[in-house]
């Protein structure tokens, strides 16, 4: 199969208008507007109504060795046929894709890959899923050489079990209430998410007709701990007032142009707000090409003491997004990816990391025990720590 399709370096909202945002307490919906779309490309929901989890595998199914398991409410099937204007809301859309498994408590669906391909145009993947297995598993693999200070089970297993906690979009307050009342515009393909003004996610997708029919799923993506708490705790976003000086119109077309004028203003700003996802470096890894569409998923550059966020997008052959979910990083989870980075850049050594890092060799085994990676080294390497942490603090 070609591959016509560069991997993405930056984010870009180039074929998109951004439109004035609308508000309801907390929460701040800025619509993406495309005025050309793609007809031959869409993108549907696929439901699983499985009890409390979803397992994606590896492997053959009849002994499926586990690979990453999480609630996975719905998939997204990207349907392709090129010269329609519509996609038939067929069985190839609908259709129930891998096995259930009762185990008397819960059911479970055991799904092969994260994507998958159905059809000669159709491709399943697990939306925002697909994005965060790739974060847990950057630099899994452990120490490649057997350094004296790791465990023995670093030694042999790497990391092990990787986990993450997120709270879905309905524990996030307000949030329902907002995409239920907030008008959706006729050629609107996506929104910027905002709470307490910061950037929670973006979404796109690449017809008007399938925003409408996935809108609400965005209750069913997950968020990190910071969005969490700002739903919680702040109802309220800044004041940001754009006017029109209506002394200054006399006829329709003045009008026309200070309304054009506001809205790119509003455009602008809202853009600046999400300059750290929109303006960053991306590290993309290619996870499915199709004849002129591109798979990708992504983790900006990372920034220890600043926002960082992942995703997953599908880019045509042009560089335009046709789809893109994000989920921001919460500060917790940006140290602990940041500390493996590190480590694997230094070939595990912790005297060079600590080095590199301005700090001594105790405050590293610290850090990475208070990150939660304590685990990885020997317990007598631990008790050192705290005792010579204990003795600087005297």
């Amino acid at each position: 199969m070609s591959n016509k399709v560069s991997l993405l370096e930056k984010l870009s909202l180039r074929g998109l208008e951004i439109a004035p945002s609308q508000v309801y307490g907390g929460i701040r919906l800025v619509p993406l507007l495309r005025s050309h779309f793609r007809p031959d490309l869409r993108l549907r929901q696929r439901r699983y109504r499985e009890d409390i989890a979803s397992v994606a595998v590896e492997g053959k199914m009849q002994e499926p060795e586990m690979s990453y398991i999480s609630y996975i409410p719905h998939g997204l099937v990207l349907s392709w046929d090129e010269g329609t204007t519509d996609v038939a809301f067929g069985t190839q859309l609908q259709g129930r894709d891998g096995k259930v498994v009762d185990y008397g408590c819960a059911k479970v669906r055991v799904m092969h890959r994260m994507a998958k391909r159905e059809s000669e145009n159709s491709l399943r993947f697990l939306p925002l899923h697909l994005a965060m297995e790739g974060f847990l598993g950057m630099f899994f693999s452990g120490p490649a050489i057997a350094w004296q200070e790791y465990s023995r089970q670093a030694l042999s297993e790497g990391l092990g079990t990787r986990w993450e906690m997120s709270y879905s979009g309905r524990a996030v307050g307000g949030f329902a209430d907002a995409l239920r009342v907030f008008e959706i515009h006729e050629n609107q393909v996506g929104v910027l998410v905002f709470v307490a003004d910061a950037i929670a996610s973006a979404f796109i997708v690449p017809n008007p007709q399938d925003y409408r029919a996935l809108h609400s799923t965005l209750l069913e993506d997950f968020y990190g701990e910071l969005i969490f708490q700002y739903g919680l705790l702040y109802d309220t976003p800044l004041p940001m007032d754009v006017a029109i000086e209506a002394d200054k119109i006399q006829n329709l077309e003045e009008l026309r142009k200070a309304v054009a004028e506001m809205r790119s203003h509003w455009g602008n700003f809202h853009g600046f707000m999400a300059g750290d996802l929109l303006q960053r470096s991306l590290k993309t890894q290619r996870v499915y090409t199709l004849e002129t569409f591109g798979l990708q998923r992504f983790i900006t550059e990372l920034e220890p003491k600043g926002e960082n966020h992942i995703g997953e997008a599908i880019i045509s052959e042009d560089g335009e997004i046709q789809y893109l979910k994000t989920y921001r990083l919460s500060a917790a989870q940006t140290r602990r990816v940041y500390l493996l980075s590190q480590l694997a850049k230094h070939d595990w050594n912790l005297e060079i990391t600590a080095r590199e890092l301005g700090q001594s060799k105790d405050e590293l085994v610290l850090r990475l025990e208070k990150a939660g990676f304590g685990y990885l080294l020997k317990q007598n390497l631990l008790e050192v720590a705290r005792k010579n942490h204990k003795k600087g603090r005297k």
